[in-house]
């Protein structure tokens, strides 16, 4: 197992270092936040521009033809200054499946326009997350057109506000899901914006009345969509440890950067033996965040099993992530609970990544029932 970046990978991370550095500045993200804005377009624009919006799109369609790796290592560095653009839901939730299970002609149509930044793309699988009475369901039943007419509602797609296209599953037949992308404009689709509370990004609940797609719509095959969704959610919660990396590093440099430099009868605060051990508890928990993330992406690089490896790696980015932001609080003092102090955006970020397709007991929950239905997968991480 090799952790070292080629050089191609480390020349895309200091790029998208320093576009992130650049724009996304303490002054800029205060009075953005301001304001009435959402999402900065103008890095959005410049990220389209320097290519990195089709860093895992194929080169066929307009794209740089490379991964996950080279995608994770872009969203460390949007983590790192807690950028506000739809990054995750468009290149992780819409990208990757279509890249993987798209025809030519639709990675031609939907990619091309991903990679260019024209088009926004998410997808409903928030209930990945939810407990079973919350979940919501959509229906698709084909005509002798060979079109499908989609019914039902979603809630809170990721970024569903400013979405084109939306990927959503729907029940095709008695136990068979496919998946179907949808674009918004289509007639009968309706979104409902909705400011999650926690950070206050812009999810969208989604309406399907009679919303008629071509067969064309179809991602994959019709009956794959439960093996689509299961091949997303790995990928999506190994793209939110990837961010949840960047997040808690930043949070845990910036604080110990404050307690070195703030005194307290006459030295710094650092020097204090109890905030010395929590600066120390934070660098453990930001180092099992990263590797236990670095195995369970490797694995999948590589393609070898990682469904325990991507469970253990989202309860440490949920868990560990926790302590990490709290303690960065905590030790800022009275400036730490200032809702416009930089560092509150970590807090909040982190939050937002804990909680998404399953908190840090849902994961350790299905994990325990992956071991327990094979407990081989316990020693795999011995053997890779």
């Amino acid at each position: 197992m090799d952790f070292n970046y080629t050089e191609d990978q480390s020349a895309i991370r200091e790029l998208a270092y320093q576009i992130f550095t650049d724009r996304a500045t303490d002054e800029f993200l205060l009075n953005f936040s301001r304001g009435d804005e959402t999402y900065d377009s103008g890095l959005w624009t410049t990220l389209a521009e320097q290519g990195l919006l089709g860093i895992a799109v194929p080169e066929a369609v307009g794209g740089s033809g490379l991964g996950l790796t080279e995608l994770c290592l872009m969203l460390e560095e949007q983590g790192r200054r807690v950028a506000p653009i739809p990054l995750f839901s468009c290149l992780v939730l819409g990208g990757l499946p279509i890249a993987e299970y798209g025809t030519d002609q639709q990675q031609q149509k939907w990619l091309t326009e991903l990679a260019s930044g024209q088009s926004k793309f998410s997808a409903a699988i928030a209930d990945l997350g939810m407990n079973s009475a919350l979940t919501t369901s959509v229906t698709a039943g084909r005509g002798s057109d060979d079109n499908w007419t989609l019914n039902g509602t979603k809630a809170l797609v990721p970024d569903g506000a400013v979405a084109d296209y939306i990927l959503v599953p729907a029940a095709t037949g008695e136990d068979e899901t496919s998946v179907f992308v949808v674009p918004v404009a289509q007639t009968g689709v309706d979104l409902t914006a909705v400011e999650i509370g926690i950070s206050g990004q812009r999810a969208a609940h989604l309406t399907l009345n009679d919303v008629r797609v071509t067969s064309e719509a179809l991602l994959g095959a019709q009956g794959q969509g439960d093996t689509i969704v299961d091949w997303l959610e790995e990928r999506a919660n190994i793209a939110h440890c990837a961010q949840q990396v960047g997040v808690t590093q930043e949070a845990m440099k910036r604080t110990a950067q404050y307690v070195s430099e703030r005194n307290q009868f006459g030295v710094p605060l650092g020097s204090f033996q109890a905030l010395a051990m929590r600066m120390a508890d934070s660098y453990i928990d930001v180092e099992a965040i990263r590797t236990t993330y670095w195995l369970a992406l490797w694995c999948l690089s590589n393609g070898k099993e990682a469904r325990a490896e991507v469970r253990a790696a989202k309860w440490w980015a949920c868990d560990a992530s926790h302590r990490v932001v709290c303690t960065a609080q905590h030790l800022h003092g009275g400036m730490g609970a200032d809702v416009e102090y930089p560092i509150h955006r970590f807090y909040l970020m982190a939050k937002q990544i804990s909680y998404s397709l399953g908190n840090a007991g849902q994961q350790l929950e299905k994990l325990g029932e992956l071991l327990a239905a094979d407990r081989t997968l316990g020693f795999r991480s011995l053997e890779v």
